[in-house]
């Protein structure tokens, strides 16, 4: 790390520690990460809860909801400057409309303040009325999956990449642009063609079902397309390095993707986040077969290694030490599923995840798995087939605006069943047939004091923020 690095760090970090004991010394401030691989559904996550934390009839298991010590919820400005609002209201309206559809999903990093006023606190509740903020940042778990790569070099990074794709179809083009590729002078134009074909196998990969994408801002870049810390891409290295040659320049935009988006990303947004919630659509990678489910278990669990799980208390928090106190793992989508179901689909999430969930344990952090829904999209209805009755639910295709019965499948009790499998390489399930549809919101008719309907959210707050509350 360079003489400047080491001088914004410190700058960043005397600023935290204001910040910190501000909020220490007056209202305090709950800092809840949201994140999650594609098409996880962090959008329609705070979206639902902000929307029930404004209006609280269906958050009966958050205590301070159900007890009445919630007197007030609002919108505030959100304290980062620099910083996009989440757009609630806009994607309120996309699910809530006469035409109701799902919204864009996270593009970027957002943010939202909420603030929660308290009933008086103590015993004769003789210390008035108290203030909570609640920042709920927003961004893509794509971008979370690149701080692994900050242990790692060019070298391990591409050796890494080319083995997990090495017999995948969709890098096959790759693999061929590969072949005979000459570690001589730096040529833009031969960069820019392995950047691009890298950026088609990533997409591919995602469009299969697999969740270890990296880089992750390859697919997402933003302001960043087109420059050279996001044209590079992996490339065997040869026996002896040309100084100036392709293998060197591609570590050099490696080296510098790390420290000049990884890093500031990782110190000024992720690091203050103390409360942490890791989306997963669980039921799209088991529809995808054993191969994405596994590398679904292995993304996650890199994902954990940048968390600094525990509770590190005030004087943590003022010297830098703040650590992530709660991680939720929320399986999305449970409404595709008879409720019969839902344990089972939580607990092949916490198998998923047991390695990186007894880690955060051990160091000190809170963790929960659960099968969620942020809005509820179905129905629950029992069909007959061949003189058997079928648990099921219904809902509004996507692709059609029809409605149609769907079962998921009989998810199985113990998740060795399809966890075993996926560990071993297998092709495909052995004894289930897994399949999901693209449904669309339901249209809803909310009354007064309502947010919007869901599965478990009142649990997924009362775990991340009643302690707080």
């Amino acid at each position: 790390m360079g003489v400047t690095e080491i001088a914004q760090d410190l700058a960043h970090g005397v600023e935290s520690r204001v910040s910190a004991l501000s909020e220490a010394l007056f209202d305090p401030v709950i800092r809840l990460g949201v994140t999650g691989l594609a098409r996880a559904g962090k959008t329609v996550f705070i979206t639902s809860l902000v929307s029930n934390l404004l209006d609280r009839a269906r958050m009966a298991q958050l205590r301070a909801a159900a007890d009445g010590r919630i007197e007030a919820v609002w919108l505030q400005p959100q304290p980062d400057d620099t910083v996009p609002r989440f757009d609630y209201e806009g994607h309120r309206a996309a699910l809530t409309g006469p035409a109701p559809h799902w919204p864009e999903s996270t593009r970027a990093v957002s943010e939202l303040r909420l603030s929660l006023r308290l009933k008086p606190a103590g015993f004769l509740g003789l210390t008035g009325p108290r203030k909570v903020h609640l920042d709920i940042i927003d961004y893509p778990g794509e971008w979370l999956l690149d701080l692994a790569l900050m242990d790692l070099s060019y070298q391990q990074w591409t050796d890494g990449v080319l083995a997990r794709v090495a017999g995948r179809d969709e890098a096959a083009g790759y693999r061929a642009a590969l072949q005979g590729l000459a570690d001589t002078g730096w040529d833009e134009m031969v960069a820019r063609r392995l950047a691009d074909g890298w950026r088609d196998v990533l997409a591919a990969l995602r469009k299969a079902g697999l969740s270890d994408v990296t880089p992750g801002r390859f697919l997402m870049p933003g302001e960043l397309d087109g420059s050279p810390a996001l044209t590079f891409a992996p490339v065997p290295r040869p026996e002896a390095p040309a100084r100036g040659g392709l293998w060197r320049e591609m570590e050099r935009r490696f080296d510098a993707y790390k420290s000049r988006v990884v890093r500031p990303f990782f110190r000024d947004h992720f690091a203050r986040i103390d409360r942490q919630v890791v989306l997963v659509d669980a039921l799209e990678a088991i529809h995808a077969g054993p191969a994405a489910l596994e590398d679904m278990r292995r993304a996650m669990a890199g994902i954990l290694q940048a968390f600094r799980p525990g509770r590190g208390g005030l004087l943590a928090e003022l010297i830098g030490g703040q650590k992530v106190q709660r991680i939720l793992f929320a399986a999305t989508r449970a409404d595709h599923l008879h409720h019969a179901q839902h344990p089972r689909l939580a607990a092949i999430l916490a198998a998923m995840l047991r390695e990186a969930r007894d880690r955060a344990d051990f160091a000190g952090a809170q963790t929960a798995a659960m099968a969620i829904a942020s809005l509820r999209a179905t129905t629950e209805v029992d069909l007959s087939r061949g003189g058997e009755t079928i648990h099921a639910v219904q809902g509004i295709l996507q692709a059609t605006g029809r409605p149609a019965a769907m079962y998921a499948g009989d998810l199985p009790v113990d998740p060795s069943r399809l966890l075993a499998p996926a560990r071993e390489g297998a092709g495909a399930w052995l004894d289930g047939d897994y399949g999901i549809m693209r449904l669309a919101p339901a249209p809803l008719d909310l009354r007064p004091g309502q947010g919007l309907p869901h599965i478990r959210l009142d649990r997924a707050a009362e775990f991340l923020l009643g302690d707080r509350l």
